[in-house]
């Protein structure tokens, strides 16, 4: 890697991967990834994990890392309490420092947002709510975050008001992968099949449990494509999810942070209940949302 000093560095440090970015006035300077990620590592491995990706980026003096996600959970490096909401997405008076045996690293960690009720929490996400708001000034609304727990978060003056959290992701990795399911599910996609399922689960939420067996049934019976009985399994959830958080996209301007082809998916999903959605890139929220964590007020 090559060495590129940086004036701050910022660090979105999920389960399952490690990803820093040297900053500089300019803007992102260098970037580098690992699978380092807070799952994989006790208390006393994070800082080496940590150096390993940045050292090449750090001078002879102090440099201010500010790190956001898993890393500052429960199970991670130190934890960094929740801040109730309603608030805003990040304060840089609340990032907590942490003590690191190399004198070159100045470590805060961004703290999540909770919800009393009903009882919800978020890590992470909340500095890319803060990146998005910086880039849509004067947004009130909902922003959308879709992935393995998706959230629903209502904003208004620049603060997080509410949030909901859905586990579609989830279910659809469990059903495709460890259920009964998995015999019939494949990749590709039916883009008709995954309207008409939306569809279904919207108008009949109560219908969920029957529909999703009828996936492994009409395989069986009918040779249902492995494509579109993976679109339908994703028609079924989103439109479940849909029908759940209806009060909080009913009617307002909705905006997704999230990977391209899964905000597009849900994008689509809106669409259809005369929602259009903006989409907005989920690293560049993440960097602006760090960036706006780590300004000195």
């Amino acid at each position: 890697m090559t060495a590129v000093p940086a004036d701050w560095i910022a660090v979105d440090w999920g389960t399952t991967h490690l990803r820093a970015y040297a900053m500089g006035a300019a803007g992102k300077l260098a970037e580098a990834s690992s699978t380092e990620g807070m799952g994989s590592l006790g208390r006393d491995q994070f800082e080496p994990a940590l150096l390993r990706l940045i050292e090449p980026w750090l001078g002879p003096g102090t440099t201010r890392v500010i790190a956001c996600g898993m890393v500052g959970s429960r199970q991670g490096w130190v934890e960094a309490p929740y801040r109730a909401t309603p608030c805003l997405p990040v304060d840089p008076a609340a990032l907590l420092r942490i003590e690191t045996r190399d004198p070159r690293l100045a470590v805060h960690l961004v703290p999540g947002l909770s919800q009393s009720q009903p009882a919800d929490v978020m890590r992470g996400e909340e500095t890319q709510i803060a990146g998005a708001l910086a880039w849509m000034r004067n947004f009130d609304g909902v922003l959308c975050l879709p992935g393995t727990h998706s959230k629903w978060v209502q904003v208004s003056a620049g603060e997080v008001v509410s949030f909901h959290t859905c586990m579609t992701g989830e279910l659809f990795a469990l059903l495709s992968t460890q259920s009964v399911l998995r015999h019939g599910i494949g990749e590709g996609w039916d883009e008709a099949a995954f309207q008409t399922a939306l569809s279904d689960t919207l108008s009949r939420p109560e219908r969920l449990a029957s529909r999703l067996f009828s996936l492994r049934a009409e395989g069986l019976l009918a040779g249902l494509p492995p494509a579109t009985a993976r679109a339908r399994l994703s028609g079924l959830l989103i439109g479940m999810e849909l029908a759940a958080t209806k009060p909080y996209w009913l009617g307002q301007p909705v905006a997704l942070i999230g990977a391209e082809a899964l905000s597009q998916t849900y994008a689509s999903a809106l669409q259809t209940q005369g929602i259009t959605a903006r989409i907005l890139p989920a690293t560049e929220c993440t960097l602006a949302g760090l960036a706006a964590a780590q300004e000195v007020k």
